[in-house]
């Protein structure tokens, strides 16, 4: 086991770092894999049970559902940055991870977090042209515009992400090589850093507003068309019927921003009065809850992929 960090001295370019989990929760670290181990579990079977079903079914091989199986990737991946490293500190204790390593992590766990952001944002804009002008969605929403909204979106994290990673390997001294948290967030290594860092923090906040902020904006944007149109419908049917279309899209939509919010605002603004493993318990059930329910919500609420799932499990059944 690597040796703990020393006082009082500085670390040239450290070989590893060493996560520690949840300060302050060390005696229940262990109880929380029973937390976070379904998570993880469910997030691998649910989505790539969704990316099956896409796959197979030539039916399901339309716009809103290739943004499904987008988000249901963007999911596997971000849940597979966090969760393995993070269930090995909560089960085994404090873990070394190379610096190396410790900044791919960090670019992967930030890039799929923006991907799926702009992700939500898409889907926002696809029901908002599904609902308010359903004639000409054919036209306006295809396949190979989706394609390229993948592309643009990928490209995207990647561009705004690799600075972070970059603005940390430029430092040459640490004071520390032990993070308190779970895995390699930015801001957490920065903490360790030895010099003038404000051009991380500000990176940091400017890329958290920007990111954010745009797509919320966007989502928000969407969605008063969307009740626009659905206000002008003529029957209380009709406009029941058109809002249901977007209910899974909402609640997914919750369960990613309200959390992420939560989590920044504490880190940013509540770090005198939320106790730091509140908030870095926080920013793990924000990285694994959505992952987690996302094809739960898509899978009970979408009535096609509800549909082929139950055929599916059903033809299984009757080969035994």
């Amino acid at each position: 086991m690597p040796e703990p960090p020393q006082l009082n001295c500085t670390f040239l370019h450290p070989t590893f770092f060493i996560l520690t989990g949840i300060p302050g929760l060390r005696g229940a670290q262990t109880w929380l894999t029973l937390a976070f181990g379904p998570m993880y579990m469910l997030a691998l079977l649910g989505n790539g049970a969704l990316l099956a079903v896409v796959r197979v079914d030539p039916m399901l091989h339309q716009p809103m559902f290739l943004l499904l199986a987008m988000l249901a990737a963007t999911d596997l991946g971000l849940a597979s940055s966090v969760a393995p490293g993070l269930l090995a500190v909560l089960w085994f204790g404090p873990q070394p991870v190379p610096y190396a390593a410790c900044l791919v992590q960090m670019f992967f766990v930030h890039a799929l977090t923006a991907m799926e952001s702009g992700v939500l944002l898409a889907m926002a804009c696809d029901r908002a042209v599904a609902v308010g002008r359903p004639l000409h969605y054919p036209i306006l929403v295809t396949k190979a515009r989706v394609g390229y909204t993948a592309l643009a979106l990928a490209l995207k994290a990647v561009a705004i992400v690799v600075p972070f990673p970059l603005l940390v390997a430029r430092f040459e001294h640490f004071r520390a090589k032990t993070i308190g948290h779970a895995y390699c967030a930015h801001m957490a290594v920065v903490e360790l850093v030895v010099g003038n860092t404000r051009a991380n923090n500000l990176y940091g906040l400017a890329l958290s507003l920007a990111v954010s902020g745009v797509d919320i904006l966007g989502i928000t944007g969407s969605y008063g068309l969307i009740a626009h149109a659905v206000l002008q419908l003529p029957t209380r049917e009709a406009r029941a019927k058109a809002f249901g279309t977007c209910s899974s899209h909402i609640c997914v939509i919750l369960a990613f921003y309200i959390p992420g919010l939560f989590s920044y605002l504490t880190h940013r603004f509540g770090h005198h009065t939320v106790p730091k493993p509140v908030h870095i318990l926080l920013s793990n059930i924000y990285l694994l809850l959505p992952p987690a329910l996302n094809p739960l919500i898509y899978g009970i609420r979408t009535k096609q992929i509800r549909d082929r799932l139950l055929e599916t499990l059903t033809f299984r059944k009757s080969q035994f």
